[in-house]
Order: structure tokens, then sequence, then C-alpha cells
């Protein structure tokens, strides 16, 4: 009987500062004491906000509501949310604080006193950021110079991140491309390591890379191929035949000069290296002839 009676006192109250604190739509943002604006509060995900009400000794009646509901009655908490508690300094403040926000609690929260003159109240608009993050991006791709290409950075926050794009050579100018970098008929100068960058101001920027390798196009040579990785290239022979074996050399060159490193490919078991020491024998179905080709920066 006496939990009836508690459940059916607890209804009449929700429904006395339901009506207390119905505003109409557009209403202006007062604070308590009627004195000067409250602004909207922009809190990070995580971090703990404290919505301010400020009161005096003539009051008779105080709650905090959110979206009609009921948060706090009085000193009484209403909200199952543990995350949720007062603030309160003798009888000045009575201050709504949440731990740990999260998107969900963004909205409209009112608190609401009743004084033997008249209702006032004080309605703050909760805003939630959250940090950028990159939650999708292309792998690592290895194409042939020509293809056309795409590569993809996929991010979430908010409000909504901008999506920026760099090619890591020396200059690492911004390139054209948000969430879907597009480029067409890709050159060897365009291999290396791509960056995706996401930013909203909220927090540090997310940041993922997508490593491009291009094999080169060579005329009138078959099973020969190069890559181009960054300041690397790398030429591939498949298949070797007497024919291959010789001298290569690798040349890097831009306007302030030219650098050059030859390598001799001997037969297994025939050869031997500038030292004197014997080449190693094996079996070859492809030969991985590896040049360091440092380029001047410009």
């Amino acid at each position: 009987m006496q939990a009836g009676r508690k459940s059916c006192w607890r209804q009449l109250q929700a429904s006395f500062f339901r009506l207390l604190c119905l505003l109409p739509t557009g209403f202006p943002v007062r604070s308590v004491d009627m004195q000067r604006a409250t602004d909207n509060i922009t809190i990070r995900q995580g971090d703990t906000a404290i919505i301010r009400c400020y009161v005096d000794d003539k009051i008779s009646k105080v709650a905090w509501l959110n979206r009609s509901n009921i948060i706090f009655a009085g000193q009484e908490k209403w909200s199952l949310d543990p995350r949720v508690d007062l603030i309160t300094k003798g009888q000045l403040e009575y201050s709504l604080r949440i731990q740990k926000v999260d998107v969900f609690d963004e909205g409209s929260y009112t608190c609401s006193i009743q004084t033997k003159q008249q209702p006032k109240t004080s309605q703050v608009y909760l805003i939630v950021q959250v940090p950028a993050n990159i939650y999708k991006v292309s792998e690592d791709i290895t194409v042939n110079e020509g293809s056309n290409v795409t590569l993809s950075c996929l991010a979430s926050g908010r409000p909504d991140p901008m999506i920026t794009w760099r090619l890591l050579n020396p200059s690492a100018e911004p390139l054209d491309g948000e969430e879907y970098l597009d480029i067409v008929d890709i050159m060897r100068n365009q291999a290396g390591r791509y960056e995706c960058k996401a930013s909203n101001d909220v927090a540090t920027p997310d940041v993922k890379y997508v490593n491009v390798v291009v094999n080169c196009k060579l005329s009138n040579t078959q099973g020969i191929n190069i890559q181009i990785l960054g300041t690397t290239t790398v030429l591939m022979i498949a298949n070797v035949t007497e024919e291959d074996y010789g001298n290569y050399t690798c040349v890097a060159s831009n306007r302030l000069g030219a650098q050059s490193a030859s390598l001799f490919l001997y037969r297994p078991g025939t050869g031997r290296d500038i030292s004197g020491s014997p080449c190693v024998s094996q079996s070859l179905w492809l030969l991985l002839a590896s040049f360091a080709c440092l380029l001047f920066k410009c």
C-alpha cells in the first residue's frame, strides 16, 4: 500500500514538473536570475559536462529535466544513469554534472525553479563533439604505369571531418581529393607513400598511409619490369636467360646533377663479386636487383 502511494506521488510530481517546464518552441534562453544569457555548451565525447544553474533562498521547488524527463527533483535523483549527479554549494547552486559524455546525451536541458511569485527556467542545449576517426582506408597496392588508381579514406566524427591527401615526396603538396583520391594515368613519379588526414578540430587529426608501387613500362623488353616506391627503384627479371647476364646501371638525375650505381649479373657458379669471393649459385626463376637510387633534393 505504501509503495503504491509513493508511486502515485512520483507520478503527480512528474506531471507537476512537466507542466511547470513546458516552454514554447523558440523560447529565449535565460538564466535563473534573469540577468545574463546562457550559451549552448559544447563538450567532447568522453569528457565531463557541467550544466550550471544558480538559485536563491526564495525557491520552493527545483528540478532538472531533459526532453521533459525528470533527472532530479530537489535532491532526489530520478535518473538511473550513474554518470549523472548534482553539484550544490549551499543554496546558491543547483548544477547538473554528466561524466563520460556520449552522443546520446546531446539535447536540451532545463533547470526549473518554482518561487512564490512565478516559475523561472534556465534552458541549455548540450552539443557533443566526436574526434575524427579514419575507419577504412585503401590497402597498399602495386599498379602498372598508365593505370587509373582510386584510393579511399573513410572517416567519421562530429562535426563531419575534412579529409585531405598528400604524396609524401620532397614537396608533399596537398592533392585534390576527399574521401576518394582519383589518379588518372598514373606515372612513375607518382609512386610512393600517400597520407590521408581526417580532422575536425575536436582533437589531434587521425592519419593513415597507403603505399603505391608503380610498375614502369619498358619498350622492346620482355620479362623485365621496373617498380618504383618513393626513392627506391627495383629491377625485376623473370625467367632469366643467357641474354640477361651482364651489367645493369641505375641512373638518377635532376636539374642539380646525376648519380649512378651498377651491378653485374653473372651466370650462377661462374661469376665473382668485386672482392673476389665466389658469387652464390642457385636456380633462379626470378632475379630481383634492387638499387637504392637516392635522388637529389630540388
